[in-house]
Order: structure tokens, then sequence, then C-alpha cells
């Protein structure tokens, strides 16, 4: 939802899909597009607050108001919510501001404050969507996924309860698909158990989807991207890169990672478990299939399907003689791997075990 023209073209795909099949949760993500993403700029004003900069995050927050305002002036009409929504959003940068104002003055930003900022642009997108929708004559309500999704405290990469969660999102969004509302929950968010707002990490609003789709048994869960699928190749190096009409949950994993630009292997994890599957369009060609990721069936012909890399990682080589026979060499290599917070990435020994080679960033 990158603008106000990009919103008008989500309200069509929604209105289609809920044609189809009836019963529709979407999940909204921040406005913005390269270079001004709504996300990038909250973030870069609180740690430029933190840094000791006490302009850019109010530089920040007027481009906030210019953008949320120009879209919410070309959606909505002066006579119907247009006055409401542009109160609501100006709350959120109010509260931005701040928030960054305090963060200057401790000179400190710790990740609970990072995540209270870092989601607001979800809020502010799923309320102009929710009520551009209900102009246009859908009934839609923005939700809040701090409503739904419990995590715990791991502020910046929060995993989510998923017992607590799946019984909040059956009593909020359930009865609101009986009444034939749209619900629009912001993504990339969620809150513990005492109300703090947490963030999901990377691919948090993908992320997002994939956990109420396992929460409300849902028959597919799409991902709308600006690709055609996940592609053989990456297009930017291998121009006749085709889409993949279906990949295994295993298939997508192991392209994601190594380097592939798909979906976090952690958004396919609730598809996985529940045998959802998840479908990644584009929203720019809406009529392609894309990319369906279903269980892996066993039946596989076995040829190659992607092609892909990791650029920028190190292939280190521990040999010697004196290693020959000797316990413990490779459990102590990788273990001092470990404590640099590093993944080891590819692992070979020679059968003779004088020499272990790893890949790792």
């Amino acid at each position: 939802v990158g603008s106000a023209q990009a919103m008008r073209e989500t309200a069509v795909l929604i209105e289609n899909t809920q044609a189809d099949w009836r019963d529709v949760v979407v999940v909204a993500s921040g406005m913005g597009s390269k270079p001004v993403k709504v996300t990038d700029l909250l973030l870069n004003g609180a740690h430029s607050a933190a840094a000791g900069d006490g302009e850019t995050y109010k530089e920040n927050a007027a481009l906030l108001r210019r953008i949320h305002h120009e879209a919410i002036d070309a959606l909505l009409e002066p006579e119907g919510e247009r006055q409401q929504i542009l109160a609501e959003n100006g709350r959120f940068i109010d509260r931005f501001e701040a928030l960054c104002q305090a963060v200057h003055v401790l000179g400190e930003l710790s990740p609970r404050a990072l995540d209270a900022i870092g989601g607001m642009g979800e809020q502010m997108s799923a309320r102009i969507l929710a009520a551009y929708l209900r102009q246009t004559g859908h009934k839609a309500e923005a939700v809040d996924a701090t409503e739904l999704i419990v995590t715990d405290d791991n502020f910046l990469n929060a995993s989510p309860l998923l017992a607590e969660t799946h019984e909040k999102v059956l009593a909020r969004i359930r009865p609101l698909l009986a009444q034939g509302i749209i619900p629009l929950v912001t993504g990339f968010i969620g809150a513990t158990r005492e109300g703090v707002t947490t963030t999901l990490g990377r691919g948090g609003s993908d992320y997002t989807a994939a956990i109420l789709g396992e929460a409300l048994a849902a028959n597919e869960v799409w991902i709308w991207t600006d690709v055609d699928g996940v592609m053989t190749a990456d297009p930017r190096l291998v121009p006749d890169a085709r889409s993949i009409p279906a990949l295994s949950y295993r298939e997508v994993s192991e392209l994601a990672f190594y380097g592939a630009k798909v979906l976090h292997p952690k958004t396919i994890r609730p598809c996985v478990e529940n045998n959802i599957p998840l479908r990644i369009k584009n929203t720019f060609h809406p009529a392609h299939p894309g990319t369906v990721i279903v269980p892996d069936n066993g039946n596989g012909d076995g040829g190659i399907k992607a092609v892909t890399a990791i650029k920028n990682l190190g292939l280190i080589t521990v040999e010697g003689k004196g290693m020959l026979g000797v316990p413990g060499i490779a459990a102590r290599t990788f273990a001092a791997v470990a404590r640099t917070d590093q993944s080891v990435l590819l692992i070979s020994q020679a059968s003779s075990e004088q020499s272990i080679c790893f890949a790792a960033p």
C-alpha cells in the first residue's frame, strides 16, 4: 500500500477476492515505496534522536504528516470520514514525536521503545484503507494486531504465544466475518500479555498473515508482492528468469535460506504445520497465478527448480596434521563460530579428519 493509487488497486483486489472466497481477512503493511518508506522514516527518526540529533525526527514527522495527509485527501471525501482519519493518524504522529523527544533527552533507544515506534505505519495505513473500503460501499474495520497476537517480550523479534493468540483471533475476527465485515489487520506488530507493543522481526507482515491463517484454519494464505511469485533465478541477474508454478515448503525454505528473495522461513512455519497452501502473487499482475507453496508430497520430478546465491560469505578451512584422531576439534571450531552469533551455511570434512571447511557470513 505504497500510495493512494496503490490503496485503490488494493481495494479492488480485496473486492474481487471477497467475491470469490466470501470470508477475507486482510493484513496491511505501512505506506510508502522506495526511496521513502514510512517504517524507514519512523526508525530513522528514532535512531537519529538517540544519537543526539533533535531535528531529523521532527523533519520525518512533518514528512509522515504530508504522506498520510495526501493519501487521505486523495482517497476520502470531505463529507465522509476524512477529518476523523486525519485526526487518528495525527495522534500516531504526535506520539512518534513525543517518543523521539524522550529518546533524545535520554540519549538511549531501548528495543521496547523502538517497537512502540516501528509499528505505527501499519496502524495508520490500516485505518486509511478501512475507511476507503467503507466509502466504496464495503463493510470494513481496522483491527490492531496488538488485540490479536500475543507474544513474548523479545522486543524487535517477538515470537507469538500460539494458544493465547488463537483464542484472541477467534474471539475478535470470527464475529466480524459472520457479519460480512472485512477485518483490516495491522501487520508486523503484536503485544505482550501486559499489552506492550512488540514487533515480529523480519518478514513481519507476512508472518502476521500466516499466524492469522493458522488461527482461522484458512483455506489459503496469499502474500501480495511486486513479482509473479518465486522466480527460477534473480531476474536482475538472469533476465529470462521465470516464475515457478508450485514449490514445496521444504524447497522454498531452502531457497530462502540460501539467499533467494522469497518468504522468510518463519513466515512459512504456521502454514506448514497446518497444511495450508500459501500463494505468492503480484499486486501489479493479479491475473497471474503466482507460486503456490504446498506440503511436500514426495512426488517431485527431481529436476532443478531454481538457482540462488548468497553474497559476502567467507570460506574458512581449519586443517593440520595434529587434528587426526583428536576428538572435539569440530565442536570447538563451531563453538567459536557460535560465540560470534553467526550461522554456518555449509560444512565439509575430509575423510582423514585432518581438515574442516565451512562457509559463514
